[in-house]
């Protein structure tokens, strides 16, 4: 009899599974909604009888109504990076030069697909069954929003496609139909709720949304665009892993375009420039990518973003509006921006009242002045920029604008940087950098620190509670519940944020300081790679520019703040308080084993440089790559006559060449990891 029960379960999943794929993934319906309610129904009857056979991948489990307290953050297996933009068939024709004067050939396939304008996310699989989905974040980690994406009817929960790898990781885009963006804004307008800015907002607002329950009711879609992690079975090129992809029921663009020449690429940009509004969701531009998998590898990335792909951007919708004024904003570094204060305008799916205009050496070029009819549009399709003044409009009223010769902030005398157009503050005691330095530290992807947002650093600064982020960790909970909108339990809450910021892990440390020229990335390179922010601020200029993508300018940058005196004081302050300053497990678990080798401990690969090319079988290039920082290495993506050793998998094609030209010692995995033992 419960043999019966599970077939019938089973066989009724298999079909409302089908009818799904044929619905949500392929646009051709077969039953009415009645007849798939009816099925569905059934089966939520029989799992109520028998709750013992209910599994995650269940149809009946999309949306569980669980109100979350919070997002758990999950580390991606390889980075989520963004992508170089061009904007331009110039730019274009560029990239495929470059990419084929690295690669040494002559001729390159490339894959070209719309450019998605909503939220990165990816989806992670095992033996078939959706296990975990997380958002991009800060490209290393994201938030788990796996119940959330459970949501969207076309994403298939398990999947039978032959050949599936036994872990692997499907990425996409997230987006909100123009259908379902319009319906919600004018639900949200009868109950006085303040409007979408846009699809890409509203998605990503979903997403965030602390109930399932809610987000099924925003009708959210997807397309999945790639992958990422693979265990297993692998793929050679991007064609294939979209044929995989779409085989298994996962939802593929249909305007997805092979292309083997770079003319041929531009031409389908500039046929989809042309038509984009037929859509019935937002796309921004398009994507070319390197369709050979092992050719991607080879050209390998920046700290920033693959090589082997790049984004073309449409050109910018642009509006006529009014400049009112232009005021002036002190940075967290001190530096002084200009700002155009706009006759608010709709631009972009968007309302904009402000637009930067950079320095004075950019308003003296454009001419531009307070009281001119300008042109502005939004760069990259997220900052407003005035692009012109209209000078034919101009009455004779218009105001010439000159930068201030004090920081407007705080008074005092700003100055000139040699080799630098901005103007800086050099006051470090000046209000708005610290309320700019306060807000970054706090930021997500520095120390995470929740419910501390703009409004609560503006008064704990105008107050005079904090002089430093370092004060934030003395904070008091009777001075918090005293701020302004503060209750005692956000205020408790804010005070629990803090305290528990204390044990993050030391790149998100290093990139909350704000040291100037380091991001993100670089951030988790110097944590990686010593462990230990006194480690980090001991370093010569010289020893930090021997890092893998860390130039002189950003090694100066690094050196000058760890000399000054008043930021040795604010981190004595953080050591104080108790807040870690080295790595809780510098190397984390790896698939790789590795040995002690010789007492060095971490410091292994001390001196010595690594390229990584061709396809590799056991481990993913990310981990090695990851693992020679770890143990003191450098990993490079060029090969040179400084580089010790080439870690070659199959079709490793011209860096096997040069390194074999150049005398450089060729391993495979098995081999790196038996150096490893023996260093």
């Amino acid at each position: 009899m419960k043999k019966d029960i599970e077939q019938k379960i089973k066989k009724l999943r298999q079909i409302i599974d089908h009818h799904d794929r044929r619905y949500y993934v392929e646009n051709k319906p077969e039953v009415s909604d009645q007849e798939y309610d009816r099925l569905m129904k059934e089966l939520e009857k029989l799992e109520r009888a028998h709750p013992g056979l209910v599994t995650p991948d269940s149809p009946t489990q999309r949306v569980s109504g669980e109100v979350l307290a919070g997002f758990e953050t999950v580390s991606h297996r390889e980075p989520m990076l963004s992508m170089d933009n061009t904007y331009s068939a110039d730019e274009i024709r560029e990239f495929d030069k470059r990419v084929k004067k690295n690669l040494e050939v002559d001729k390159l396939d490339y894959v070209v697909e719309l450019k998605i304008d909503g939220v990165s996310v990816s989806f992670l699989y095992e033996k078939g069954r959706f296990i975990q989905g997380a958002t991009r974040g800060d490209g290393f980690k994201g938030d788990n929003a796996t119940i959330n994406l459970k949501t969207i009817r076309s994403l298939p929960l398990s999947i039978a496609a032959k050949k599936s790898p036994d872990l692997f990781e499907a990425r996409g885009e997230v987006y909100m139909p123009r259908k379902s963006f319009d319906k919600i804004n004018k639900e949200k307008e009868k109950i006085g709720e303040d409007l979408f800015a846009n699809p890409r907002n509203a998605a990503a607002g979903s997403l965030k949304l602390l109930d399932s329950s809610m987000v099924a009711k925003r009708h959210l879609s997807m397309w999945i665009y790639g992958v990422g992690y693979v265990e297993g079975t692998g793929f050679k090129t991007q064609s294939e892993a979209l044929s995989f992809l779409k085989d298994a029921g996962f939802r593929i663009n249909p305007y997805i375009k092979k292309c083997h020449t770079i003319e041929d690429v531009i031409s389908y940009c500039d046929t989809w420039e042309k038509k984009k509004d037929s859509l019935g969701y937002d796309i921004d531009g398009m994507v070319i990518k390197v369709d050979s998998f092992s050719c991607q590898k080879a050209l390998g990335q920046t700290s920033k973003s693959p090589r082997w792909m790049i984004a073309y951007k449409f050109p910018a919708e642009r509006k006529e509006t009014v400049l009112k004024d232009i005021v002036v904003q002190v940075g967290r570094t001190g530096t002084l921006t200009p700002v155009a204060m706009l006759k608010p305008v709709e631009l972009s799916g968007s309302t904009v009242a402000r637009a930067t205009l950079h320095n004075q050496d950019e308003i003296m070029r454009k001419d531009v002045r307070i009281g001119d009819h300008v042109i502005i549009e939004k760069a990259g399709e997220i900052i407003p920029q005035v692009v012109e003044a209209l000078k034919k409009k101009r009455t004779g009223k218009e105001k010439k604008f000159s930068m201030p010769s004090r920081c407007p902030a705080c008074n005092s005398k700003v100055e000139s940087v040699e080799g630098e157009v901005a103007l800086r503050c050099e006051n470090l005691s000046c209000p708005a950098q610290l309320k700019e330095r306060v807000k970054h530290f706090a930021s997500r992807q520095a120390m995470d620190i929740e419910g501390m947002g703009e409004a609560i650093v503006n008064q704990l600064v105008d107050k005079e509670l904090i002089e430093d982020y370092g004060d934030i960790y003395s904070l008091k909970l009777d001075k918090v519940t005293d701020l302004e909108r503060m209750a005692d339990k956000s205020a408790s809450n804010l005070i629990s944020a803090i305290e528990k910021s204390k044990t993050n892990e030391l790149n998100r440390l290093v990139f909350g300081l704000g040291i100037r020229h380091v991001g993100v990335r670089a951030a988790w390179i110097l944590a990686s790679r010593f462990n230990s922010l006194d480690k980090i601020a001991s370093l010569e200029t010289e020893e930090l520019e021997a890092i893998n993508e860390i130039g002189p300018v950003m090694a100066r940058s690094i050196c000058s703040f760890f000399r000054s005196r008043e930021n040795r004081k604010v981190i004595e302050k953080l050591k104080k308080a108790g807040v870690s300053l080295v790595t809780s497990d510098p190397i984390r678990k790896s698939k790789i084993s590795y040995g002690a080798g010789k007492g060095q401990g971490t410091r292994l690969l001390e001196g010595k440089t690594f390229v990584i090319t061709g396809s590799l079988e056991k481990y993913s290039r990310q981990e090695i790559e990851e693992l020679i920082l770890k143990l003191g290495g450098n990993a490079s993506s060029s090969v040179s006559k400084k580089t010790d050793f080439l870690v070659a998998g199959k079709e490793a094609g011209s860096k096997f060449d040069k390194a074999k030209k150049l005398g450089v010692k060729i391993i495979n995995e098995e081999e790196f990891r038996k150096l490893i033992f023996k260093l």
